[in-house]
């Protein structure tokens, strides 16, 4: 019975290795060096092996000014219509889904109905929502903003009280939603009141705060609606903070006002100290 040993040594920094076979009595039989000095110093010099970097911030950036479709995302699921106001195509990040029907689920016992009037929202659909306020083709309060207001800045800061610029929406992120309605007045009714005061006292327990409460210097208007996943927007508001300049929002209507009304600071910052 013949065996094959595969054998090395180290020669000035390189390792030469030998094949030896072997008879049944352990006698070498055969015996040739796999690779001569002469031969390892003609073979190229390979580069010299770094720890590689990964460009993180391009996906990053992407994904947190909302400029990707997230029906082609792993981590969002459609919304089923029995949890929707509207039978409209609404995507939100799973997690996010599963608490809010832990959440809604607990309300039905209260006799609280809670249902989803708008999730994620990318790029693409904030910057429809608000070049239609800014050309005037959505009336807002009875007004047409593009002839209310014919200062470029009055017009872009009238809009910022209740819509997002294209890329500082959260709903971008797929951990944010507007629930039973996104009209002020609906939430002074019985009703609306009701819903209102069972999520003050038990969002947080399924992990949602309100961040545009009525208690802030800065930022939108109250929105008694819109309810934040935290375990995920804390983190993604931290990464934008960290990741995205006012240079970088820009390719809408009115984007040359972005830097004067420091959005980032104002309106994406600008938000409940509890969501944070």
């Amino acid at each position: 019975m013949k065996k094959y040993l595969l054998l090395g040594i180290i020669i000035g920094g390189i390792v030469i290795f030998f094949i030896t076979k072997h008879d049944s009595l352990g006698k070498v039989v055969y015996e040739k060096n796999a690779l001569t000095l002469e031969q390892h110093a003609s073979l190229p010099i390979p580069p010299k092996i770094e720890n590689p970097k990964i460009d993180t911030n391009a996906v990053d950036i992407t994904y947190l000014m909302g400029k990707f479709d997230p029906a082609k995302e792993k981590d969002f699921i459609l919304i089923p219509g029995n949890y929707l106001v509207a039978k409209n195509t609404l995507y939100l990040r799973k997690e996010t889904l599963d608490a809010f029907i832990k959440m809604r689920t607990n309300a039905l016992k209260d006799g609280v109905t809670l249902n989803i009037v708008s999730a994620t929202r990318n790029f693409t659909s904030q910057k429809s929502i608000w070049e239609n306020k800014w050309t005037g083709k959505t009336i807002v309060a009875g007004e047409n903003l593009k002839t209310k207001y014919p200062d470029g800045n009055d017009r872009f800061k009238k809009i910022l009280e209740f819509s997002s610029v294209p890329s500082t929406s959260r709903h971008h992120w797929g951990t944010d939603m507007d629930i039973n309605s996104v009209d002020p007045s609906y939430f002074n009714t019985v009703k609306g009141q009701k819903e209102y005061d069972w999520l003050a006292k038990n969002a947080k327990d399924y992990g949602f705060c309100q961040p545009y409460s009525a208690d802030r210097k800065t930022g939108y208007n109250e929105e008694k609606w819109h309810w934040s996943y935290v375990p995920l927007s804390k983190d993604f508001t931290n990464e934008y903070k960290k990741l995205i300049n006012l240079k970088d929002i820009k390719g809408f209507l009115g984007d040359t006002y972005v830097k004067q009304n420091d959005v980032i600071n104002n309106y994406v910052l600008g938000i409940n100290p509890d969501c944070l």
